[in-house]
């Protein structure tokens, strides 16, 4: 079965998609913006209108899951200012709709923030501890979904995501006194994220759980420095006076298990 849905066409979902595509996947994609249905249509992406509550799922749910075997999730927690949510229980909501469609295999997209800084070096061995909001609701619906017998989860935790218009820099440039000056980067570019989601699929890799970051490792001072004077960017300035926290996160699973080859390994 070659038919895949996407819950959450946004930056990451969208071109993956269109990837899918292109490789001969029929692709259902869902946003929660009506204006954003017209883009994925154009895109030959199945467009659906879905939303998920603590309390509820509204769109046609249903009919979004129905002979698909892979479900990709890839909405992020929403728990900045006023609209704060429980993500733990609008994936919890969704569930049940999952147990009783065709599919068999969800992909679960986290984040490496499920692991604590703690400037230790991170495999999917070590164990998690989130030392923020975001981590600890990732983390207890990434164990909400492992453990429904129903369908295999696969999990891949990223990091701090790049592409062409998304990059730290330009947040950064010019900011002073910025924190952890030595901590180490942990990044991937769009298109690995995309390379390494259809790895999984192509090699049926259920069940698993991947840390996704490109082996480069400088620290935030150089890295950041150098980025902005590639890019004519005003340098950001870090402070000294504290501690450096951070933690090195290792992909070699990505590698050994899938076969993978990073397409930006140096960002």
């Amino acid at each position: 079965m070659k038919n895949i849905c996407i819950l959450g066409c946004g930056w990451l979902g969208l071109p993956l998609a269109k990837s899918l595509i292109n490789k001969g996947f029929s692709v259902k994609g869902s946003t929660t913006s009506e204006a954003k249905l017209a883009v994925l249509e154009f895109a030959n992406i199945r467009a659906y209108s879905i939303r998920l509550t603590e309390n509820e799922v509204i769109g046609q749910i249903d009919d979004f899951l129905s002979e698909s075997e892979i479900l990709i999730i890839d909405i992020p927690p929403k728990l900045r200012g006023d609209g704060a949510e429980n993500f733990v229980a609008k994936i919890a909501t969704l569930i049940p709709f999952i147990a009783k469609s065709t599919i068999n295999h969800v992909m679960f997209i986290s984040s490496t923030s499920v692991y604590a800084d703690d400037n230790t070096i991170v495999t999917e061995n070590s164990q998690p501890e989130p030392d923020t909001e975001s981590g600890r609701q990732l983390l207890a619906t990434e164990k909400l979904l492992q453990t429904n017998t129903n369908f295999k989860t696969t999990v891949i935790r990223f990091g701090g995501l790049i592409g062409e218009n998304r990059h730290p820099i330009h947040f950064l440039a010019g900011r002073q006194n910025l924190e952890n000056p030595e901590a180490p980067i942990n990044l991937i570019h769009q298109d690995d994220c995309i390379g390494i989601i259809e790895a999984v699929i192509a090699q049926k890799t259920k069940g698993e759980v991947f840390n996704a970051v490109a082996p480069y490792h400088p620290s935030r001072k150089d890295y950041y420095t150098q980025k902005a004077v590639a890019l004519g960017l005003p340098l950001p300035e870090f402070g000294e006076s504290k501690k450096s926290v951070g933690k090195t996160i290792l992909s070699d699973k990505i590698a050994n298990t899938l076969n993978y080859t990073f397409r930006n390994a140096d960002l």
